[in-house]
């Protein structure tokens, strides 16, 4: 096994757009520890995106430096504030399905 010499600096890589469990392991594979002070667990952290980081991708810091990501902020884990909201207020027209089918009963009701 050819092991790769470390150097004392390392580039900090892009982790904008990486869900959280993705950033910890780039930023482990790339020797650099990553802090969140806006998800003090964010060790525990899975589904928050990162929205913004320092320093920026591309700066060369030292090895096992720090690089400060924020996420976004969510209700909760998977949270996102998307999903289906039931029920729906105002109901849906009237209409639909009755529209098109008669009512039941006889469909030649006697005129008097």
């Amino acid at each position: 096994m050819r092991l790769t010499p470390r150097t004392p600096e390392v580039r900090v890589p892009r982790l904008v757009g990486l869900m959280a469990v993705d950033a910890r392991e780039t930023a482990e594979t790339q020797g650099i520890v990553l802090v969140a002070p806006d998800r003090p667990d964010f060790h525990l952290a899975v589904v928050d995106y990162v929205v913004r980081q320092y320093p920026p991708p591309g700066s060369e810091i030292p090895r096992g430096a720090a690089v400060t990501v924020w996420c976004e902020v969510t209700d909760g884990e998977g949270g996102g504030g998307s999903g289906v909201r039931e029920p729906r207020r105002p109901g849906p027209p009237p209409g639909g399905l009755r529209r098109e089918l008669d009512e039941p009963g006889d469909p030649f009701e006697v005129l008097r």
